[in-house]
């Protein structure tokens, strides 16, 4: 879409001021006609051996900040050659079998099994059954044709108390060994974040989770035991994924485990120690696992697009920055520039001097601390979804702190974009391309890989014909290319998600999924949805070769989803009467035996 003059606008969170950040070119890339093209090509296809990264990808030299800072020397990693394609998942939200096999409780389990917390009072203990399902899921990434699968590891499946020292689960580590190996046996690479929001119950009840610095060294034990037992096998690591929604949405609004409201300060404790975390585990990965294993270990940031009202105004623009600081800036401006945003410092800083307080809310490292952290990362992975409009709002110094009125601003979005979903999913993929050079310009052009990139639906009646999906996909992958051709360093492309799946404290109402997932089926049966075919489609051509090829795309998923669409009611109906069989006739069969006992009581004493 093309941005006009903002006509009518629809606030969405108040969340103002000058920003000292480098200067940005807000007017460039203006989105425009739609871009026909190719990614780059692979030379050679994967391979599914363990060592693939030797076999069949050129090496680069990843550069790393104070490299004399390093304990090691670093090893000259391998990054593929062409562009890979991917879809993802996490643990919580596909696996199940949430108290099997020797899994303990995580702060999801417990959350979710408080009334009031969930919309519906849903869990995740069984979800999409995928602990028993990996077979099954498996055929879907090869009818899908990806290089890659994005997955979490359960840390409380291996670890069950998250402390190595207590005890491991070989049951769960066998399932994720065997759930790797089939991936390559299949030429599907493994990418694997270590953590996706499922802490360990026990260390939330005894040391307050990521408010408790001890989190540093269980982690780093945990992340260890999976180089260990996984790593000569997985060689794209992430730490952490999406950790701004770990510490703001669980440790300041509630609204995720483990649900505490520590306003103003909890989300930044959080934040500060996971960052601690992530490049202690870079370091350690660095020292003792890299020469043998080859690997790569990066964070996947997620973030929006902050878009001046006016981008020809000073204010606007400045409070558009903030906008990106206060969440992608947060996370990755440490790991690239050894320290949090200088906007973030001011801000927080100057509030919590006009609350009285000694100290800013926002920690602060140590020399030392920056340059351990600095250079922490062989990728960054990038999550985006949608895109806001930003402006200058002040917020009364009296007014109780928080992370959203620290930065002194509000979000707005064009009532014209579309939003399939839910109503924080505006479809905007020029926002994309946008973020994409900010990184490159901010950050020194880092490997990126995009890690997590959809749109949910929220109908109750399955939308297998999900046309909706095909143009966010069409329009926000289009914007990657654009960004690869501006010289932006992306490598490959996520999308979000596999399966229809636990949306956290939306239950199952949203809907990510390129499959449909009847839930009310005791199987939980899989059925594609025309994003699939779409999808399929863009991959085996790498790219958007031409309008007509493109166009025809669209026909030939939306003729299969309508086939599909038929399969599903018909099992839909055949579920129904299965439940009828089992629950009425039952019913029915112990009625007419009670009425068949009084008639005889009844017959009996007419004739006693």
């Amino acid at each position: 879409m093309r941005r006009d003059t903002p006509r009518c606008w629809t606030v969405l969170v108040a969340a103002v001021a000058l920003s000292v950040a480098e200067d940005f070119p807000w007017t460039k890339n203006n989105p425009g006609s739609f871009y026909y093209g190719t990614f780059p090509a692979e030379n050679l296809s994967l391979s599914s051996s363990a060592h693939f990264h030797s076999q069949f990808l050129s090496p680069v030299n990843i550069q790393h900040q104070e490299q004399s800072a390093r304990n090691v020397p670093v090893t000259p990693l391998f990054v593929p050659s062409g562009f890979l394609w991917g879809v993802g998942s996490s643990a919580y939200q596909t696996e199940g079998a949430w108290d099997k096999d020797g899994k303990g409780p995580s702060i999801w389990d417990a959350f979710t099994h408080r009334k009031g917390k969930v919309l519906r009072n849903e869990t995740g203990d069984s979800a999409c059954d995928g602990y028993y399902k990996v077979k099954d899921d498996i055929q879907l990434l090869k009818e899908l044709k990806v290089n890659h699968y994005l997955l979490s590891i359960s840390w409380p499946r291996i670890m069950p108390t998250g402390i190595k020292a207590e005890q491991l689960n070989e049951k769960g580590i066998q399932f994720y060994n065997d759930t790797i190996n089939s991936l390559l046996e299949n030429n599907i690479t493994p990418i694997v974040s270590l953590y996706h929001w499922d802490l360990p119950q026990v260390l939330q009840e005894k040391y307050g989770g990521w408010q408790n610095i001890s989190m540093i060294n269980y982690f780093n034990d945990y992340a260890n035991l999976c180089f260990e037992k996984f790593g000569d096998r997985v060689k794209h690591w992430i730490t952490f994924s999406n950790p701004w929604a770990v510490a703001e949405k669980g440790y300041e609004t509630g609204e995720h485990a483990p649900g505490l409201k520590l306003g103003g300060c909890g989300a930044y404790r959080a934040a500060h120690h996971i960052i601690k975390t992530h490049a202690k585990v870079w370091h350690s990965y660095n020292s003792t696992w890299r020469r043998e294993q080859r690997g790569m270990v990066g964070i996947s940031l997620t973030s929006g697009w902050g878009e001046p009202v006016d981008p020809h105004s000073q204010t606007d623009r400045d409070a558009a920055e903030r906008y990106i600081q206060f969440h992608l800036g947060w996370f990755a401006n440490p790991i690239y520039r050894g320290d949090y945003p200088e906007v973030m410092k001011n801000y927080v800083g100057r509030k919590s001097a006009q609350q009285g307080l000694g100290t800013s809310r926002l920690p602060t490292f140590s020399v030392q601390e920056k340059t351990y952290i600095k250079g922490t990362s062989d990728f960054l992975g990038i999550g985006h979804f949608t895109t806001r409009y930003v402006l200058q709002k002040s917020f009364p110094f009296l007014q109780v702190s928080s992370y959203h009125t620290d930065p002194d601003l509000a979000e707005l979005v064009d009532p014209d974009w579309p939003a399939p979903g839910p109503k924080w999913l505006y479809s905007v993929p020029w926002g994309f391309r946008r973020l994409l050079n900010f990184i490159k310009t901010q950050y020194g052009n880092p490997l990126i890989y995009v890690t997590e990139n959809g749109v949910s639906e929220t109908m109750q009646c399955p939308q297998l014909c999900d046309e909706w999906r095909i143009q966010y996909l069409k329009g926000y992958i289009n914007e990657i290319l654009k960004a690869l051709n501006d010289g932006v360093n992306v490598k490959g492309y996520t999308a979000w998600s596999l399966l229809d799946k636990f949306e956290w404290n939306k239950g199952f109402s949203e809907r990510f999924g390129l499959y449909h997932i009847d839930f009310k089926n005791k199987n939980k049966p899989r059925y594609p949805k025309a994003s699939v075919d779409y999808y399929k489609k863009i991959i085996s051509a790498n790219g958007f070769p031409n309008p007509r090829e493109v166009e025809n795309w669209h026909r030939k998923a939306m003729d299969t989803c309508s086939a599909t669409h038929q399969h599903l009611a018909a099992d839909s109906l055949i579920t129904h009467m299965e439940m009828v069989t089992e629950i009425v006739l039952p019913t029915v069969f112990t009625l007419c035996i009670l009425i068949s006992i009084v008639l005889l009581i009844l017959y009996l004493r007419n004739h006693s």
